[in-house]
């Protein structure tokens, strides 16, 4: 087990999701985020079941620093209720990891 995690989180649009990976990244809040998509979602919201093309973040950061990117998604998305899942990485290539580690305040 690491203290490095992959958080997960979507949005509306690729702008808005290049816009907060570039503002993750240049706050060092990660080291690193991809954005793929369009994915399409399939969920509930209020009762209603729903669907929506969206754009997937994968930012990769540590354990201390998630609970700023946590408010860091808050602050600066659209959605009422963002999606902000952090996933543990139990291991991984060193010299990957040492670089995440450098790159994260």
């Amino acid at each position: 087990m690491t203290d490095k995690i992959v958080v997960l989180s979507t949005a509306g649009s690729r702008e808005e999701a290049g816009r907060i990976a570039q503002a993750l990244v240049e706050r060092k809040l990660a080291a690193c985020v991809n954005v793929t998509g369009p994915i399409r979602s399939v969920y509930r919201w209020k009762g209603t079941m729903e669907g929506a093309e969206e754009f997937l973040l994968l930012i990769k950061t540590t354990r201390a620093a998630f609970p700023r990117v946590r408010e860091a998604i808050k602050e600066l998305h659209s959605y009422e209720l963002p999606e902000c899942i952090a996933l543990a990485v139990e291991d991984g290539s060193e010299p990957y990891l040492s670089w995440l580690a450098e790159n994260v305040e």
